[in-house]
């Protein structure tokens, strides 16, 4: 993946590039599921975390949980949520926004002093789309595009994720590659200039030519 590949993923549609990362320990918790598909949710998160180097923890010293997965069948439910509109500005207009768009995700990011992500909101709409989906597939999908501040364009063309032979859904190599050199060290957790996509460009090759 070059340069120019990599700096798409996280240009956005009015042209300003952003990029972040977490900056702390992901906690989360998950609304609207049985017990099977919350091990589910929780067993990606796991895997795209360790794959990132990077940790996941019971609680959250500040917030108590970061990443809140809401499941649901209609938009108007979000405002029955105990103190969501405390957490989300503008909850209702947004609400209503979405029903109109009749969208089936949505993600709010939080972030901290130093522009890395603090918390993360997925929202998810169980419309015919969604719901068709294996839950391992819906789990994982989800998950990548919470792991970092992509831009608003960058699965709108090719989803983060390919198919085996067997038929089974795993991320594709080249977003696993993104997500690891993302997450290196000596990366920064935020960048908001376009000369930071060449930089994980080169560690996506050193990663690459190393593992041959």
């Amino acid at each position: 993946m070059d340069a120019a590949e990599v700096e798409r993923f996280f240009t956005r549609s009015d042209g300003s590039y952003l990029f972040a990362r977490w900056g702390r320990p992901i906690a989360p918790i998950v609304f609207g599921v049985e017990d099977a598909t919350l091990a589910v949710v929780k067993g990606a998160l796991e895997a795209v975390c360790a794959m990132a180097g990077h940790h996941m923890a019971e609680t959250d010293p500040e917030l108590g949980t970061n990443v809140m997965m809401f499941f649901f069948r209609d938009w108007n439910e979000l405002l029955h949520v105990p103190d969501l509109d405390r957490l989300i500005d503008g909850l209702a207009p947004l609400v209503a926004k979405l029903s109109a768009a009749e969208a089936n995700q949505y993600r709010v990011f939080r972030f901290d002093e130093a522009g890395a992500i603090k918390a993360c909101f997925v929202f998810l709409r169980m419309d015919d789309v969604m719901s068709s989906q294996p839950a391992e597939t819906l789990a994982l999908s989800q998950v990548v595009q919470s792991v970092l501040l992509w831009s608003d364009t960058a699965f709108t063309d090719r989803s983060p994720l390919g198919q085996l032979e067997d038929g089974r859904v795993v991320l594709r190599p080249e977003i696993g590659a993104l997500i690891r050199a993302a997450y290196d060290p000596v990366m920064p957790a935020m960048a908001d200039d376009p000369a930071h996509a060449l930089r994980l460009s080169a560690r996506i090759q050193v990663a690459h030519g190393g593992a041959n």
